[in-house]
């Protein structure tokens, strides 16, 4: 199996109250920033061979030292992404699909792709490589851990709450999610020629593949994105816990 990573790493989020041009991914969690945390889970990952990274442009030369500093050898490339994530992953994942030539199209289900946001730094490389094995056997899987809250559905009108919704049926998605390399190819492209805009990819194979099973991975919870400066307190807390288990 060839596995291929591209990680989404142009996020600033004006939750995280950063001043004008910082941006999240270069935020200290322990001795290093947290984009650090996340290439190294990947380097480590024993299924992938290659990291694609899409980012800003004014932050391509700062993360290819990065990369060369802490000797990251699966760096294939930064590259630059685009004004929405999805932008950023098709950039990402048409360079991919440019110097992969057919290999993809030959091997469907030897080549996986692996997208991950590179605000979730606790990602670990045991799970990647399940990931990317269950997206090999089945052609995609994502990680989702369970609800611990209720969930209610709002009436926007009234701004009231309208249906408590079944927290068994439901699960918070994470990421990185894994695909066939010819079927999130082929999914992206469809996407960008009809505009069509999602929160995922997942939601693209969804979408254009609606008879592709997607399978479930079941994480913990300390796979949490950096969003907001708490995330930032807890990933801190949860990166000891790692460190000591």
């Amino acid at each position: 199996m060839r596995g291929y990573a591209i990680i989404a790493a142009g996020g600033v989020s004006s939750r995280m109250k950063l001043k004008s041009g910082e941006s999240k991914q270069y935020l200290r969690l322990g001795r290093y920033p947290v984009i650090y945390w996340t290439l190294r889970a990947f380097e480590e990952a024993k299924t992938i061979q290659r990291v694609l990274i899409a980012a800003r442009p004014e932050d391509i030369n700062r993360l290819s030292e990065l990369a060369r500093r802490h000797k990251f050898s699966k760096v294939w490339t930064v590259l630059e992404g685009g004004r929405e994530r999805q932008d950023s992953i098709y950039n990402a994942i048409e360079w991919l699909a440019e110097h992969t030539e057919n290999m993809h199209r030959r091997e469907p289900a030897k080549t996986v792709v692996l997208i991950h946001d590179g605000a979730r730094p606790l990602i670990q490389p045991n799970e990647i490589d399940e990931i990317a094995k269950l997206a090999s056997a089945f052609g995609a899987a994502v990680p989702a851990t369970k609800l611990k809250d209720s969930i209610k559905r709002i009436d926007t009108v009234h701004q009231c709450f309208a249906e408590t919704l079944d927290r068994e049926a439901l699960m918070q998605v994470q990421t990185p999610q894994g695909f066939w390399a010819e079927r999130i190819i082929a999914a992206h492209r469809q996407a960008k020629q009809s505009g069509f805009y999602a929160t995922d990819d997942a939601a693209l194979i969804e979408k254009f593949f609606p008879e592709q099973c997607i399978k479930i991975f079941e994480t913990g919870y300390h796979n949490l994105k950096i969003t907001t400066p708490e995330d930032l307190d807890l990933a801190k807390a949860m990166l000891k816990r790692l460190q000591r288990s």
